[in-house]
C-alpha cells in the first residue's frame, strides 16, 4: 500500500475478515481504526438473505445455465477443450 487512498480502496473492496494489512508509517493507528470501522459499517449495512434462499438461487442459476456448461455436456470438438492432453512430440 502506497498511501492512505490505496489502503482505503483496498478496504472498500475487501471483507474485513480477509484483511491483514501491516501498519505503515504513512497510516496512523487512528486512521487504520477509522478505515476498519468504515469497512465494518459497510458490511453491517449490506442486504442479507437467508442461506436457504441463496441455495435456491444458486440451484436455479445452475439449472438455467446447464446447457452452456462444458463440464456437464462436454465439448463439441476435442480441439476447443482446454483440459485435453497436450500432445508431446519428441525429436531426436
Amino acid at each position: 500500500m502506497t498511501n492512505v487512498t490505496d489502503l482505503h480502496l483496498f478496504r472498500v473492496r475487501t471483507p474485513s475478515f480477509l484483511i491483514s494489512v501491516e501498519l505503515t508509517p504513512e497510516v496512523s493507528v487512528v486512521q487504520h481504526q477509522r478505515l476498519l470501522v468504515d469497512q465494518l459499517r459497510r458490511e453491517a449495512n449490506m442486504k442479507r438473505i437467508n442461506v436457504s434462499q441463496a441455495v435456491e438461487d444458486l440451484k436455479s442459476f445452475v439449472v438455467d445455465h446447464q446447457e452452456n456448461d462444458f463440464l456437464l455436456v462436454g465439448f463439441p470438438t476435442a480441439r476447443i477443450n482446454p483440459f485435453r492432453e497436450k500432445s508431446s512430440c519428441n525429436t531426436l
